[in-house]
């Protein structure tokens, strides 16, 4: 099975090189455990199982997060992603995770110009009347530099680092792989869902490295924010744009993390937390689709006590079910009803095993220590901590598209602190919450409810003479057929199959001996016959012998 997952020979190099570096950083024991060493041993790659004692000295989170780091754009994106993993991680890791930065040291211009020319088909020169040579921001997945159009406009470009798709397809081959064994193989691993964790890294991934998609996500969040004049959304000039370029409208202002400029360009923080924070709910429960990522390095303030936001590489989008699941579950938080919060959390629990009496003793203690504080007084963040690590104790996870939400929701409320001490995320959330429950029994939505409702029993109803008649033509015939997917049953006959081999392979070379033997008492007989029947069953018996010690080692 080891020798088909990891087939693909060109990904090798890199497989050795993500081997390596966990085991420096003290993941040997995973290494062997999933057959890597075995894989890089017939490869002739050699690998070094020493661990330094600077590191092993070091606690797991650590080493953990320095071993993304090294490993480059695609595992630091896997970081973060974990970073957002609160139903499943501890304070201890989360706080690790949420340090890993893809800042790295720009590429060269030459190298970029190349890769622009290709994409426009002209000079630089013919495109843009100026274009600065230094980058202001640089990340592994891309870098921007300031520019200016033709027509004197100030812009920003958004290029992509040159090579970079080849190396991420490659990582994200390997970490499919590698999901898949874990989660296979480690049935103590499968709540964390490493193959769903691995499928969010691609899209991702996939959206951050082509820039194209970032442009249209500037668009409709512009187009969404258009009637909203405290909030400014960077304008997309698409007649530049590709995969590998954004160009987008420069905005000037004062970055979020410089309070003492916002304040002595007499700026209102107060506000400016109020508009920042209507701005992302309003994302959330009126739009569902929402910026999330609101840390201060993607945010602005302009003159006039507006809101600019930034870097739409990295959204959430919220079906509509979702979001009436989010409005639920807000609700609950803010009415501190445990059993409506129990129902949600069931829900988006899914298949998962559940203690429902003790997931509703844990929730009615966290209700209870927020009891006594009034409704203003409550923050969010502790409040989702706590929600979420009583999720963990119960060994229950939380979708991956709400855990972006809430780690949106958390950085959101963090910077309305850093701006105003004073700031009540629920002072804000309170007033969308109603208006979007009220929205929701308006009679104009149930009417339209109800008849979709109908309509679906009417198509259920109507088809229901064909799909029984279909399955009794299927039963009279004897075709009926029930299918069942039972965990490991392919493994397992994987392995008759193999035993049946080598049983097939034993009685041939028994059939062999015995037959040479006989031939090589008759006199007539050949005797090269004989002695051939004899070299057959050894090389059967030494295959048999490695097979079977082959199969103990794996």
């Amino acid at each position: 099975m080891l020798r088909e997952t990891l087939s693909v020979m060109r990904d090798l190099p890199r497989l050795h090189e993500i081997a390596s570096v966990a085991i420096r950083y003290g993941g040997g024991d995973l290494v062997r455990m999933l057959g890597l060493a075995r894989v890089l041993e017939r490869a002739g790659k050699l690998l070094h199982w020493h661990v330094s004692d600077e590191i092993a000295r070091l606690d797991p989170p650590v080493r953990i997060r320095m071993a993304l780091t090294d490993l480059g754009p695609t595992f630091v994106k896997l970081g973060q992603i974990l970073a957002t993993r609160v139903d499943v991680f501890p304070p201890t890791w989360i706080a690790e995770f949420e340090q890993l930065h893809s800042r790295v040291p720009p590429v060269p211009f030459d190298l970029l110009r190349a890769q622009l020319e290709d994409q426009y088909g002209r000079p630089l020169e013919e495109v843009f009347d100026d274009v600065e040579t230094t980058a202001f921001a640089a990340a592994s997945i891309a870098q921007v530099h300031r520019a200016r159009l033709k027509d004197g406009t100030p812009v920003v470009l958004k290029i992509r680092r040159p090579g970079i798709v080849p190396k991420v397809e490659a990582d994200l081959r390997i970490l499919a792989h590698l999901a898949r064994l874990v989660e296979f193989d480690m049935p103590e691993m499968r709540r964390y869902r490493p193959v769903q964790i691995v499928s969010q890294l691609r899209r991702s991934l996939m959206n951050e490295l082509d820039l194209a998609k970032e442009a249209r996500n500037l668009t409709v969040f512009a187009r969404n924010f258009v009637a909203d004049d405290s909030v400014r959304i960077p304008k997309v000039y698409w007649d530049y744009c590709g995969e590998t370029v954004n160009v987008q409208e420069e905005l000037q202002g004062i970055a979020a993390g410089d309070l003492a400029g916002a304040r002595a360009a007499g700026m209102d923080l107060e506000l400016l937390a109020a508009r920042g924070a209507d701005a992302v709910l309003k994302m959330i429960l009126l739009h569902g689709h929402y910026h999330a990522d609101p840390h201060p390095g993607n945010v602005i303030f302009l003159p006039g006590d507006r809101i600019g936001i930034l870097d739409f590489g990295m959204v959430g989008r919220l079906t509509d079910v979702r979001r009436g699941q989010i409005i639920d579950f807000l609700g609950a938080l803010i009415n501190k009803d445990e059993q409506a919060l129990l129902n949600i959390l069931t829900v988006w629990a899914g298949d998962a095993e559940v203690d429902e009496d003790k997931l509703a003793y844990d929730l009615t203690e966290i209700i209870f220590s927020y009891d006594d504080l009034p409704l203003r007084e409550i923050r969010i963040a502790p409040l989702l901590s706590d929600v979420t690590a009583v999720m963990r104790e119960n060994q229950l996870t939380i979708p991956p598209d709400l855990t972006l939400l809430f780690k949106a929701l958390i950085t959101l409320e963090g910077l309305g602190h850093q701006l105003n001490p004073e700031f009540h995320m629920v002072d804000h959330l309170e007033p969308f919450v109603l208006e979007v429950m009220e929205a929701r029994y308006a009679p104009a939505v149930l009417y339209r409810r109800v008849r979709r409702g109908l309509r679906d029993i009417g198509e259920v109803l109507s088809a229901l003479p064909k799909d029984i008649s279909r399955l009794l033509r299927q039963a009279r015939r004897g075709r009926m057929r029930i299918d069942l997917d039972l965990k490991r049953l392919d493994h397992f006959g994987q392995q008759v199959n193999n035993a049946a081999n080598r049983l097939t392979v034993g009685v041939v070379t028994a059939s062999l001996v015995i037959g040479s033997s006989i031939i090589m008492t008759v006199p007539q007989a050949p005797f090269f016959l004989g002695l051939f029947g004899f070299l057959l069953a050894m090389a059967n018996s030494i295959w048999l012998v490695y097979s079977i010690w082959r199969s103990g080692k794996q």
